[in-house]
């Protein structure tokens, strides 16, 4: 039986804490590279409004959006980890692209400042699932099931256009997304496989939770901006 001295860690508490180091910081320049794509395009608001008037363009992008981050979700552990690096920038490229159109609608400084909101709220919410003993499993459940009422919600009032259906579907995403941040920070730590540190397996279990982490960081933004957010006049 080993022995701890108080205040050292376990072998196995080192390589927790560094599988969940490299999920942050592929998160981080998922975050960086669609940061960079979203104000390249925001640099010339011309292509922005080119590629929402180009409707073939806008919608393919946003599907090829939808199924690259579906075939990324589910089939990582299948590919090469180089593959599935790529895949993820690529995904984080064409999220920037198609969020560019958030500087149609809200102001710079209103961007902006929900950005570090949300990044404060993440933040402690990922501190919290880190953290805590608690098993989140129901209340992540819950949000997954409020996720699935927002999406179809969202879906109607695309058709009908209500301003109060968009509100109260924000203040939810901003609880729901809040929930899975601290969910999925949990889920993740209890997913590192011990003793792969370094492997190619180790690489896609880092980038299947950075992928995690930024749907919850960029829903939550989102989510933040619609509720919140100050529109251009």
């Amino acid at each position: 039986m080993s022995y701890n001295p108080p205040g050292l860690l376990s072998a196995a508490e080192i390589e927790t804490r560094s599988f969940i180091q490299k999920v942050y910081a592929w998160m981080s320049l998922g975050l960086a590279v669609t940061g960079a794509c979203a104000l390249y395009m925001a640099s010339d608001p011309r292509m922005i409004v080119a590629l929402v008037q180009t409707k073939i363009l806008f919608y393919g992008l946003m599907l090829a959006e939808l199924g690259l981050v579906v075939y990324l979700s589910g089939w990582v552990k299948t590919m090469d980890v180089g593959t599935a690096r790529f895949a993820f920038l690529f995904y984080s490229a064409l999220s920037g692209v198609t969020l560019s159109v958030i500087f149609l609608i809200y102001t710079r400084g209103s961007i902006a400042s929900t950005f570090f909101m949300t990044a404060g709220m993440f933040g402690a919410m990922s501190a919290y699932g880190y953290m805590t003993k608690t098993d989140l499993t129901s209340m992540g459940n819950f949000c997954m099931m409020g996720l699935l009422g927002i999406i179809l919600a969202s879906v109607v009032n695309w058709f009908v256009q209500s301003t109060a259906v968009e509100m109260v579907t924000s203040y939810l995403g901003i609880l729901i997304f809040v929930g899975l941040t601290a969910y999925d920070t949990q889920k993740i730590k209890a997913m590192n496989t011990l003793g792969n540190d370094g492997t190619d397996e180790d690489g896609k279990e880092a980038i299947s939770g950075a992928l995690m982490l930024y749907l919850d960081f960029i829903n939550l933004f989102l989510s933040l901006l619609r509720a919140t957010g100050r529109r251009r006049d």
